[in-house]
């Protein structure tokens, strides 16, 4: 006499990880409100400035003294203030506007192509002096850029580049924990065997590179992009001590001056026209990662492999 056993039938996926998920939330309850509290410290952290931001702009010089600071004053100026902040001087902000458009487009754009290639050139290809080359890039990455503005100033002096535009985009070309992120990362994200087939296909390195691994090396270009853009956009220390010119200030040196206005003699304050540029300086920032934040989420390696 036999006895027909039936094994049950495997669970799918989600049926699987859902019990688990639960078993676990129910054997470390302390841990889950731990992160949800750690969490939500860090929501208040990022939004309490902003809001103080957004509040702030909307108040009128007077208010700005006579009212709490995250609520709203007596009259609702924001429209006003923006206005008088784009015609303050002569539209002064928004040449300053365009000079940080400008040092972002060739610095930021040009650091990224330049970590781009240098990385891929260091994970990919094998070559004397490689081990060098890591070492200057890990030291170099170690630095803190502050701690080269001096020099760099002396440097272009000699030069004859100070109070340029040149200047400033010169020196935001060079990103050394960009190219060590993106060697990092296209170690990891350019098969070597895709590289090989290309090459067996007939494909030059040059057209493999931006063909087939431009694609895969996509979300580490958007974040090394989005961060030297960060970088280049906040940039004050370099400019400051670079740029005489009033003409050529990127928004944080000029919003620095209009602060200045407040003290001395002849105090002119425009607290409220340098809460509403800086609240309309950081749009761009905020757009910029909205639009590139789908690089991180989609999958851009999807047909880059040949059936």
């Amino acid at each position: 006499m036999s006895v027909r056993t039936t094994a049950p039938a495997p669970a799918r996926d989600g049926e699987q990880q859902a019990p688990t998920r639960r078993a676990y939330s129910a054997a470390h309850p302390s841990k889950s409100v731990t992160l949800t509290l750690l969490m939500g410290f860090f929501v208040v952290y990022t939004a309490v400035p902003l809001l103080w931001l957004v509040v702030n702009a909307s108040k009128t010089q007077a208010d700005l003294f006579d009212s709490f600071g995250l609520w709203f004053g007596h009259d609702f100026a924001l429209f006003t203030n923006i206005r008088e902040t784009l015609t303050y001087r002569d539209g002064v902000f928004l040449r300053w506007l365009a000079n940080t458009l400008l040092y972002v487009v060739l610095g930021a754009g040009g650091a990224t192509f330049l970590a781009t290639l240098g990385g891929y050139g260091l994970a990919k290809y094998r070559f004397p002096g490689r081990a060098g080359v890591m070492a200057v890039v890990l030291g170099a990455a170690a630095v803190p850029t502050t701690a080269l503005a001096v020099p760099t100033f002396l440097l272009f002096s000699r030069l004859g580049l100070t109070n340029t535009p040149w200047a400033v985009v010169v020196p935001s070309l060079v990103c050394p924990f960009g190219l060590y992120l993106m060697w990092v990362y296209a170690i990891e994200a350019v098969p070597t065997e895709l590289l090989e087939a290309a090459r067996i296909d007939g494909a030059g390195e040059l057209r493999t590179f931006f063909t087939i691994s431009s694609r895969l090396l996509a979300p580490g270009i958007v974040t090394v992009l989005l961060l030297t853009t960060v970088m280049t956009w906040n940039n004050y220390f370099l400019p400051l001590i670079m740029l005489s010119d009033p003409d050529w200030y990127p928004l944080t040196v000029g919003l620095n001056q209009w602060n200045q206005q407040s003290f001395g003699a002849s105090a002119q304050p425009v607290y409220n026209l340098v809460i509403t540029g800086s609240l309309l300086s950081i749009i761009p920032i905020v757009i910029a990662f909205f639009v590139l934040q789908r690089y991180w989420q989609s999958g851009l390696t999807a047909g880059s492999v040949k059936q």
